[in-house]
């Protein structure tokens, strides 16, 4: 067996906390308070309510930084997601190529507006000439346009601090942000719930078809209610996992389904909604671990 890959924690230092914008209607009555209003909502009212990210939310840079290695390890077969950003190559799932430390897919319009966001800060860059094909070949697992020089020039870009802090930031548009707010309006206010729909939005896509992370979240609310809706954490994340296992096996390239078995259903089986070290899971097969 091999030894587990590690990554041992570094002594947490004090932060300021960050203040973050969550929509109150999911988890607030209508007749709250407002921030800073000292009045109620108005019924219906969406109302903007400042929250502190807590050590437990997955957002606190502590927990984003176990989140990404936990994909990574399941997404790279390493904990070094920024190691990452130069990756790419086409996993034969049907979406193209696979690149970056997402897996943005040429098939499916994430990597095109990934080196549309690349271009704007950077003209002229070494992906902009790829911009028309990857136009073309957006819902589709074509190369055409790309190929080889594609994957060369890629890997190049992958040096340069604005292609990698692009990927960061559509990494969090379109797949941390949106998942971890759907999480805290779901209920979800611990690390793990968040990382459990980040995971399943990275994989699936935030779509709403049965296979999307839209989808999937409605099959789970059929079997189980969110805390939200006064449910119990463990029971719904339970459901939900069920739900995304169900997704996962329709695809032969995702029917393994380790990084729920013997990942995040290990984490929930031992009480870990915090994501607090040491953690110890598989993926593939595979062991790893952070330490605390």
């Amino acid at each position: 067996m091999k030894d587990p890959l590690t990554r041992r924690t570094p002594p947490r230092t004090p932060r300021r906390a960050a203040l973050l914008l969550v929509a109150a209607a999911a988890v607030l009555p209508a007749n709250a308070a407002v921030a800073g209003t000292g009045g109620p909502a108005a019924a219906g009212e969406t109302v903007k309510v400042a929250v502190e990210a807590v050590p437990a939310d997955l957002a606190y840079p502590e927990k984003k930084e176990i989140a990404m290695e936990l994909v990574s390890s399941a997404e790279n077969s390493s904990l070094d997601w920024k190691a990452q950003y130069e990756y790419i190559e086409d996993i034969d799932d049907g979406r193209g190529y696979t690149a970056g430390i997402i897996g943005f897919c040429s098939g499916t319009g994430d990597m095109l507006d990934l080196v549309e966001l690349y271009t704007a800060r950077r003209p002229g860059n070494v992906l902009a000439k790829y911009l028309p094909a990857l136009r073309k070949v957006n819902g589709t697992d074509s190369h055409r346009g790309l190929g080889p020089h594609f994957l060369k020039d890629w890997r190049a870009a992958a040096a340069d601090p604005v292609f990698r802090q692009a990927q960061n930031d559509e990494r969090d548009r379109v797949y941390f942000d949106p998942a971890v707010a759907q999480a805290r309006a779901d209920g979800l206010l611990r690390a793990l719930g968040q990382f459990v729909y980040y995971d399943a939005m990275v994989m699936h896509g935030p779509g709403s078809d049965p296979v999307s992370f839209g989808g999937i979240r409605k099959a789970a609310m059929k079997k189980a209610r969110t805390p939200a809706q006064g449910g119990d954490e463990v029971a719904y994340l339970n459901a939900f996992l069920d739900a995304r296992k169900a997704a996962m096996k329709t695809e032969e390239a995702h029917s393994d389904t380790s990084r729920v078995d013997t990942a995040q259903r290990v984490f929930l089986k031992n009480g870990d909604l915090d994501l607090d070290p040491p953690l110890r899971w598989k993926v593939y097969g595979d062991s790893y671990q952070i330490l605390g």
